[in-house]
């Protein structure tokens, strides 16, 4: 079983940072690619932003030179700093990893005021 915990969310104005955390535990050989996405009220789930075992990255449109994604191997986490937070990036925070196949956290909520 493995398992992804995500941390780091809270409320905050707009402006701010926030980091966010996602520890992989079980039984784990090889995390592949990495990621977070998110899930506004009535919206559909999207990406935010990727990370490969080689810490190649990709990120949406809407997060370019805010958000940056980094990983530690060894502890099994994936990170994604938040920075000149907006009202819009106000969403739930999905952890995602491929590890033999795709697993989700929980999700941790961010909010950010006007």
């Amino acid at each position: 079983q493995v398992q992804l915990v995500e941390s780091g969310g809270g409320l905050v104005q707009a402006g701010g940072s926030l980091r966010l955390s996602c520890a992989a535990s079980g039984t784990i050989i090889r995390i592949n690619d990495m990621g977070w996405y998110r899930q506004a009220p009535g919206e559909q789930r999207e990406l935010v932003a990727t990370i490969s075992r080689s810490d190649s990255t990709n990120y949406a449109d809407s997060v370019k030179g805010r958000f940056t994604i980094s990983r530690d191997n060894a502890k099994n986490t994936v990170y994604l700093q938040m920075n000149s937070l907006k009202p819009e990036d106000t969403a739930v925070y999905y952890c995602n990893a491929w590890i033999a196949r795709e697993h989700w956290g929980r999700g941790t909520q961010v909010t950010v005021s006007s």
